[in-house]
């Protein structure tokens, strides 16, 4: 049994709120054809407060994209150990029981990964497997939860970290000031993520199924231009209509599964926003409540890209988890237009640490050896 752990998430200690948020649009961009516009759309986005790598005062400054990623590695290696240390508590483990980590993150650029910074000097081994993925954008927190789905599925004995860093507030443009951009601006927020799937024990979601979606030609409706001042986020005004498309592929999965997707016990998607909730659940025929947990992200952090499916797991947990065998989906939604979906139930047997047996090793599969025969 592939079970997913409890997530240990972490947000910076610098605030910005809503009303905050609107002031500073109103005084930078006054006189906006459509600051009025932008307005409406930031107010209902439900995000109460973003928290961020560096004051709004220095967030607001660009000294350049040099500098910029500086800081996103600087800050990654400040403030990733702590969120790693506690997902592996939660699921009972060492750094030395870690088979694979995959790191996910599209706000800053790294080569070599965080992934071997990690193994380096956090205690992990040196033959841990590294999946860094930077371009699924918010669909990688269920991207990373499905790889390691596989992995596990491939070698039983495995487990694997996940670890989500994301500095959206990193990639402001102060000259992008299309709608879109203004929207962004007020959106997305600052996190780190982690959590650990283990291939056998412990307690959270026991994964059974994964599926990716793409939506044919929508390409350039989320997208990055890389540009010499850094990644220029481009939304598409026909994002928040997504979920049509993408409401069968849920509830495809589900039925190949044998489940309606419409009578579930839990759900944890990505809260892009406000409208990606409000048609899931009319799209799929279920009350709105039961996006309660990724509701919550997105008020109390706004959307934190690739690391949201990880809090909205965590809140999950917080609640008090499941009843055993519960049944849910968990989906991350991003640039493509790409789903990222699995389906799993709520297992709740209790943990037990891992005995201390030294040096471990899930070694690579290779095919028995068969001897080629020749003509005598």
């Amino acid at each position: 049994m592939v079970t997913l752990c409890k997530p240990a998430v972490s947000v910076p200690e610098h605030v910005i709120t809503m009303e905050e948020t609107l002031d500073l649009a109103r005084s930078r961009h006054e006189g906006h054809p459509q600051l009025p516009l932008a307005l409406r759309l930031i107010s209902n986005t439900g995000v109460a407060r973003r928290h961020l790598v560096q004051p709004v005062e220095e967030t607001l400054r660009h000294p350049g994209f040099e500098e910029r990623n500086l800081r996103y590695e600087a800050e990654a290696k400040a403030r990733v150990p702590a969120v790693v240390r506690e997902a592996l508590e939660n699921a009972a483990l060492r750094p030395a029981d870690i088979d694979m980590i995959v790191y996910v993150s599209c706000t800053g650029f790294m080569m070599p990964s965080m992934t071997a910074w990690m193994i380096n000097t956090m205690g992990f081994p040196s033959h841990t497997r590294q999946v860094p993925i930077a371009q699924l954008g918010c669909a990688a927190g269920g991207a990373a939860i499905n790889r390691a789905h596989d992995f596990c599925m491939a070698y039983p004995d495995a487990n694997v970290l996940i670890v989500a860093c994301e500095f959206c507030s990193l990639c402001y443009q102060p000259t992008d000031i299309g709608v879109g951009s203004l929207l962004s601006n007020g959106l997305f927020g600052d996190a780190v993520a982690a959590a650990v799937v283990r291939g056998r024990g412990g307690t959270g979601i026991a994964l059974e199924r994964n599926s990716s979606h793409l939506v044919p030609d929508t390409e350039d409706w989320i997208a990055y231009s890389v540009r010499a001042t850094g990644f220029h986020f481009l939304l598409d005004k026909r994002v928040p209509a997504t979920m049509e498309p993408l409401a069968p592929a849920l509830r495809e999965i589900a039925g190949a599964h044998g489940w309606d997707v419409g009578a579930l016990d839990f759900y944890i998607v990505h809260a892009g926003g406000p409208r990606i909730l409000d048609d899931l659940s009319r799209f799929l025929d279920v009350p709105p409540e039961v996006f309660r947990f990724s509701r919550a992200t997105l008020t109390e952090y706004g959307n934190i890209a690739s690391a949201v499916v990880l809090d909205a797991v965590r809140r999950l947990f917080e609640e008090g988890g499941q009843p055993e065998g519960a049944r849910g989906i968990l989906a991350g939604f991003g640039p493509g237009i790409t789903a990222e979906m699995c389906v799993g139930r709520w297992a709740g047997a209790p943990l037990t640490p891992e005995p201390s047996l030294g040096a471990r090793r899930i070694v690579g599969y290779a095919p028995p050896f068969r001897p080629v025969r020749t003509a005598a």
